[in-house]
C-alpha cells in the first residue's frame, strides 16, 4: 500500500524553532515528528512512502534519503514549487494513485494500530475513512459528527461511524462534538477527480464537505495509541511530558536515557548537574550546577550554565546559555548564544543572535 505524508507546512506558531526547518523536522524526544508517522505507516505494511514537501524541503529530502537506505520500503519526496494545500499536494501524485492509499499529516505525533482504520474502511465501503481523536478543547481543530448510518443524526457516544457533519475551528458554543480530524485518511482514488488541478485545495475544508454533499459515504474511527498535535511551544512541552510520564504504557520505547526523580528525562549522553523538573534534555546537552529547569525542553547539543532558571521554555539546538540567566516562557531558536546574566520573559529569540 502507498502512504503519502504531507509535510509542506511552515509551522509558524512554533517559530523560531521552524526558522530553518519545517515543522515535521522539529524533534520530540530526540526524534523528528515525521518519524513517528513514518513508523506507524511501516508497521501497517506500507511498502512505499512519498513525502510531499514545500517550505525548507531540503532537510526533509535529506531525512527521507536515510529512510530509503534503512527501510523495506521505497521512499521519495515530491517538492511543491508553490503551496498547494493538503489535497492539492496529493493531487500532484494522481498518476500513482491507482489503488486505495493512506494520507497522513507529518506534523503530529502518531503511534497507533492503523490496521483497525484500514479494516473499518473496507467494512464500511466508504470512499474516505478519517482517523479521529477526542480532545478537551475542540475550538482549534476541525470537528466531526458521527452517526450510525450514512443519513443518520449525530451521536456523540460513537467511537466510529459514518461522518454526517464537519465544522472547522468552532466557537465553544458551536461545538457539537469533541471529536476532531486527526489528519490521517484512507482514500479511494476515484475521489481525486474532485480536486481541481493546479489549484490550492484542502482536504478537510473543501474536498470532504464536497464529497458529503455529493452523497459519498465517509467513515470515521477514533485512533487508539498516541496522537498529539504539537503546533505550539506549550503543546510541544506538554506532549513530551505526557510521553515521559506514561512511558510504561506507550506503544513504543523512549530513546535510550534515564528518568529523573523529578519526572524529567535525560536522553543519551546528556548530563545535568542540577535537578530537572518535568523537562526533557536531548542528546549532547548539558545543564550546569545550581540551576532550576522546570516544564521545559532542551534540544540537541545545547549547553546551560550554572545558577540558571529556565521555566516553561524551549531551548533550540546548539544553544549556549551563560551562567546566571533567567528565561520565563521563552522560545530560543537554534544556534543562539545568550550571555551571562541575561533575563528574558515571554520572548522568542531567532538565530543567529547574541544577547
Amino acid at each position: 500500500m502507498l502512504g503519502i505524508i504531507m509535510a509542506g507546512g511552515k509551522g509558524t506558531r512554533l517559530y523560531p524553532l521552524t526558522e530553518n526547518k519545517p515543522k515535521p523536522l522539529v524533534n520530540v524526544l530526540g526524534m523528528p515528528v515525521i518519524d513517528y508517522v513514518k513508523n506507524a505507516l511501516i508497521k501497517t505494511g506500507v511498502n512505499e512512502i512519498i513525502v510531499t514537501t514545500g517550505y525548507k524541503g531540503q532537510g526533509l529530502q535529506n531525512l527521507v534519503n536515510t529512510w530509503d537506505m534503512n527501510l523495506q520500503a521505497v521512499c521519495s519526496v515530491n517538492q511543491e514549487s508553490t503551496p498547494m494545500g493538503t489535497a492539492g499536494s496529493v493531487k500532484l501524485l494522481e498518476d500513482k494513485l491507482t489503488q486505495t492509499f493512506i494520507v497522513a499529516s507529518g506534523d503530529a505525533i502518531l503511534s497507533s494500530d492503523l490496521s483497525l482504520i484500514i479494516d473499518a474502511h473496507k467494512t464500511s465501503k466508504a470512499k474516505v475513512t478519517m482517523a479521529l481523536w477526542e480532545v478537551e478543547d475542540p475550538t482549534q481543530f476541525g470537528i466531526v459528527g458521527l452517526s450510525k448510518t450514512q443519513d443518520g443524526e449525530v451521536d456523540g457516544s460513537l467511537n466510529k461511524g459514518y461522518i454526517s457533519k464537519f465544522l472547522e475551528k468552532p466557537k465553544q458554543e458551536e461545538a457539537f462534538s469533541n471529536v476532531i480530524n486527526a489528519g490521517l485518511y484512507i482514500i479511494e482514488p476515484e475521489v481525486m477527480k474532485y480536486i481541481p488541478k493546479d489549484t490550492k485545495y484542502d482536504f478537510s475544508k473543501e474536498l470532504f464537505p464536497h464529497l458529503l454533499k455529493l452523497g459519498y459515504p465517509l467513515f470515521g474511527i477514533k485512533l487508539n495509541g498516541v496522537w498529539f498535535d504539537v503546533g505550539t511551544p506549550k503543546e510541544l512541552i506538554k506532549a513530551q511530558n505526557h510521553l515521559v510520564k506514561n512511558s510504561k504504557i506507550l506503544p513504543f520505547d523512549l530513546p535510550d536515557g534515564h528518568l529523573t526523580p523529578e519526572l524529567g528525562y535525560i536522553i543519551g549522553n546528556s548530563k545535568s548537574a542540577s535537578p530537572i523538573f518535568a523537562t526533557v534534555v536531548c542528546e549532547d546537552s548539558f545543564v550546569g550546577k545550581n540551576s532550576n529547569i522546570v516544564d521545559s525542553l532542551v534540544m540537541n547539543g545545547s549547553k546551560i550554565g550554572d545558577n540558571c532558571k529556565i521555566i516553561e521554555s524551549i531551548i533550540g539546538e546548539d544553544v549556549t546559555i551563560g551562567d546566571s540567566c533567567e528565561l520565563f516562557n521563552c522560545v530560543i531558536g537554534d544556534n543562539v548564544t545568550i550571555d551571562t546574566g541575561t533575563i528574558l520573559t515571554d520572548q522568542k529569540v531567532s538565530s543567529p543572535k547574541q544577547l
